[in-house]
C-alpha cells in the first residue's frame, strides 16, 4: 500500500555548518513532527530558518507546487525510483497543478525526515542552489512512502520568468 505524506517534512535538527563547504544549516529543536503530520507552518519555518541563515530571502508555500510535488513524490514511490522525470516532465506536473511560473526542482530518496533531506540537498551543488535561489520566491513540499516504507522526497520552487531573464 502506498501511503502519501502531504505535509510531512520538517524536522531540521542538522549541523551548524557542513564540512564540505561554508553552506549553514542552524539547529531546531527536537520532537518536531513526524512526515506524515507536519504542518504548512513547520514546513515554511524549516526551510525558510535555512534560507535565513544562508543569506536568502524567505520564501512563501504554494498549494500548486506542493500539489505537482506530491505528485512527483508518489510517481516515485510507485515505481520504487528517484528521477525527475518519470513519464511526466516538471513542467508537465506544475501545468497540470495550475502553476505557470518558473520552476526548480530537488528530490531525493530514502531520508527518513527533512533534516536529512536538506542535509543531502545542501551537500548538492545544483540541489543547494535550487534551495537557496534568490529567483525563486515560493515552494512546496510532499513526500511519499513506497510500499516498502521508504521515503520519496520533492520539492519544487518557483517564481517568475522575468527573474531568470537578462
Amino acid at each position: 500500500m502506498l501511503t502519501t505524506t502531504r505535509r510531512g517534512f520538517i524536522l531540521l535538527t542538522a549541523t551548524a555548518a557542513l564540512a564540505a563547504c561554508s553552506t549553514t544549516i542552524p539547529m531546531l529543536p527536537k520532537g518536531a513532527s513526524t512526515p506524515e503530520t507536519l504542518t504548512d507552518a513547520e514546513i515554511l519555518e524549516a526551510i525558510n530558518t535555512v534560507r535565513r541563515a544562508n543569506g536568502a530571502p524567505p520564501w512563501t508555500y504554494n498549494v500548486r507546487l506542493e500539489e505537482a510535488a506530491r505528485s512527483q513524490a508518489r510517481l516515485m514511490a510507485q515505481k520504487n525510483t528517484m528521477s525527475h522525470d518519470l513519464g511526466v516532465t516538471l513542467r508537465q506536473r506544475v501545468t497540470a497543478a495550475g502553476y505557470l511560473g518558473a520552476v526548480g526542482e530537488n528530490v531525493g530518496k530514502g531520508y527518513k525526515d527533512l533534516q536529512g533531506v536538506i542535509g543531502g540537498w545542501m551537500d548538492s551543488s545544483g540541489h543547494r542552489s535550487t534551495l537557496l535561489s534568490h529567483r525563486f520566491v515560493e515552494f512546496g513540499l510532499a513526500a511519499a512512502r513506497s510500499s516498502g516504507g521508504k521515503l520519496y522526497w520533492a520539492m519544487i520552487a518557483g517564481g517568475s520568468f522575468e527573474a531568470w531573464q537578462g
